[in-house]
């Protein structure tokens, strides 16, 4: 039996686990942790998918940062418009018996077929440039414009006269998302449901529902979105016979109304055909090349009407680039909270968990930041750095406390607990002496601060283990996660 998971479905997980991090019963962090070495510190080992390493994830755990809506985009692969490269048209079509134009891609959303400029434009491409025999001809010249009804062509070198590529131009990239989504292989996407059918990922409405015009580009070109507008057409065969020249009124046939075009016969046979008026609502179209007046007696050209995506070009900018990818992101910005994240040690880790809980209870934690390590007050601190092992006696074994020091202020020691040799984890408590190794490092003055989250609850939805990120006082780290579904 045949059957195939569609991008549709791929892109409804990403809403609804992007529209997880909106929800006010639902809380959703980004954590970082591994202050200490892998054993290879050159490669990193691959995160397992196992609850071993759920564990290991909890316990060497650092930091959480919460992650609002706001923080969270659906996103798509980056592809920089480049003098030269060629790229793929859309069609509505693009199969294994018919792949893309320029990539040979068995599936239009793992083609090329939109770019970014570098003023942060994104454009899709509607035809990819020819040159007078047909053949596909790279792109030279970068779209412009904004026009929300316009499309782009372009005199690409190579190309044909009126046969360059043709763009459509999709949205523009705000500055404040171009800091907080876009990657060197990422972009970010949304819809803003300007027409009611659509569901708006955004900040605006969802189906059937009025969305809010927010004076952007992208409003404009979803709500100019003509449902079933014919914008190319694309010669299949160009048959023989025909009488040369430029005829005009070829109508588009089919489900939809309006649609006229513009066949070219050079050679007598038809070599390219343009769309002179795009009508509306196509979902099926063909073009009788025979009936096409003062074409005469030729024979055996065809040709494949493209059909936009439903609503049209521009109506849902997340579903018709393939936006099943959500980019989130997290600045950690100095010491974060009240100091929850260090800045005197670095990281190996990160990850988003889902729901975990505040410490000794059952209720979800709902704090901005949070610390999952463990404190001590000392009386003295001289000697103490980062990454030590301290221990309550000078020789390891059965009911000696444990912990490696992730932090050091003043005469705070942050930990991390870990077991003793013979696998237990004992707490220290106020009275305790402190060794490294044999050396004296002072004594605990008070009741350890316990961590502000309760170690193993929520889930862990994503863990990237990566190399040493290092930390200090005045540096911002700018995490951006990206989870395909």
């Amino acid at each position: 039996m045949a059957a195939i998971i569609t991008e549709k479905f791929r892109t409804h997980n990403a809403k609804q686990f992007k529209e997880d991090f909106g929800e006010s019963e639902s809380s959703s962090y980004i954590f970082i942790g591994r202050s200490f070495d892998w054993v290879d510190e050159n490669d990193p080992p691959a995160p397992a998918n196992s609850v071993g390493e759920e564990i290991d994830a909890w316990s060497d755990m650092i930091a959480l940062k919460k992650v609002g809506s706001a923080d969270v985009s659906h996103g798509i692969t980056r592809y920089d418009w480049t003098n030269g490269v060629g790229y793929d048209e859309y069609q509505h079509n693009v199969s294994a018996g018919n792949t893309s134009t320029i990539t040979s891609a068995n599936n239009v959303y793992d083609s090329r077929f939109y770019v970014l400029t570098d003023e942060y434009n994104v454009y899709k491409c509607i035809r990819t440039g020819r040159d007078g025999s047909g053949s596909t001809v790279v792109s030279t010249v970068k779209p412009t414009g904004t026009s929300p009804t316009v499309l782009v062509e372009t005199a690409d070198a190579g190309a044909a006269s009126g046969r360059g590529y043709l763009w459509k131009f999709m949205y523009a990239i705000s500055a404040s998302d171009t800091i907080k989504f876009v990657t060197n292989d990422f972009i970010p996407v949304k819809t803003l449901g300007a027409q009611t059918e659509i569901d708006g990922t955004g900040t605006n409405g969802g189906v059937n529902s009025a969305a809010t015009n927010d004076g952007s580009a992208l409003w404009d070109v979803e709500n100019e979105a003509v449902d079933g507008a014919v914008s190319h057409v694309v010669v299949t065969n160009g048959g023989s016979g025909y009488t040369n020249g430029t005829h005009t009124g070829a109508v588009i046939d089919g489900d939809g109304s309006s649609g006229v075009c513009t066949v070219y016969i050079s050679g007598n046979e038809v070599t390219h055909i343009t769309v002179t008026t795009a009508g509306t609502g196509y979902k099926r179209a063909s073009v009788d090349i025979d009936e096409v007046s003062g074409i005469n007696a030729g024979s055996g050209a065809t040709c494949d009407v493209i059909i936009s995506p439903l609503i049209g070009h521009g109506a849902d900018p997340v579903q018709e680039l393939g936006g099943n990818y959500v980019i989130v992101n997290a600045r950690l910005e100095f010491a974060e909270g009240t100091g929850d994240f260090p800045t005197d040690n670095d990281f190996r880790r990160i990850g988003l968990i889902q729901d975990p809980f505040q410490p000794n209870t059952t209720e979800v934690l709902d704090a901005a930041t949070a610390f999952a390590y463990s404190k001590l007050s000392v009386t003295s601190a001289a000697g103490i750095a980062v990454d030590d092992i301290l221990m309550s006696a000078t020789a390891d074994g059965a009911g000696v406390k444990v912990g490696r020091v992730l932090s050091v202020s003043g005469t705070t020691v942050s930990y991390l607990p870990q077991a003793n040799s013979e696998g237990g984890y004992v707490d220290f408590v106020n009275g305790d002496n402190l060794y490294e190794g044999v050396v004296p490092r002072g004594a605990v003055n008070a009741v350890p601060t316990i961590p502000e989250v309760e170690k193993y609850t929520g889930q862990i939805l994503y863990i990237e283990n990566r190399g040493a990120v290092t930390r200090a006082s005045d540096q911002i780290e700018d995490i951006k996660l990206i989870i395909e579904m």
